[in-house]
């Protein structure tokens, strides 16, 4: 997924790991593109379909700590009821809070053919930072 050109995230090669660096114009929407790229690393985010909502609170120290913890439900959600999101709507997006509707659908292993295993989102080096008139989001996960 792009948009007007740009990519959203680039995949990262991290010793034994795997990362993303994600770009997003503001917050929020650097937060959508986070969990974009962490299920297209996944699978291919592009067969997910937003049949369902979910909602989601999530509270941090920071915004990095709120940038793990944001997709460590994400993939919490994944691992314990095979949700898949493909999208977001946040209520509440605070530097400690956030307060989102996620869209996405159920895991379907026709469609949704999982490329790699993502076992937790890490803390080595995580940085959430504004760049110029956007934001960019570095994350390391352990595969």
């Amino acid at each position: 997924m792009s948009g007007a050109g740009k990519p959203i995230y680039q995949a990262i090669d991290h010793t034994g790991d795997l990362g993303m660096l994600v770009f997003g114009a503001d917050l929020r929407e650097l937060f959508v593109h986070a969990a974009w790229g962490l299920f297209d690393l996944m699978t291919d985010a592009e067969r997910i379909e937003p049949r369902l909502n979910r909602d989601l609170t999530v509270e941090a120290i920071d915004l990095e700590d709120l940038m793990v913890r944001w997709l460590g439900e994400l993939l919490y959600a994944y691992d314990t009821h095979r949700f898949l999101a493909v999208n977001a709507a946040f209520h509440t997006l605070e530097p400690t809070r956030l307060r989102a509707t996620l869209r996405g659908e159920t895991f379907d292993a026709e469609r949704h053919p999982i490329d790699t295993e993502i076992k937790a989102v890490t803390y080595h080096q995580i940085a959430v930072e504004r760049l110029g008139a956007g934001w960019q989001a570095r994350v390391i996960f352990d595969i």
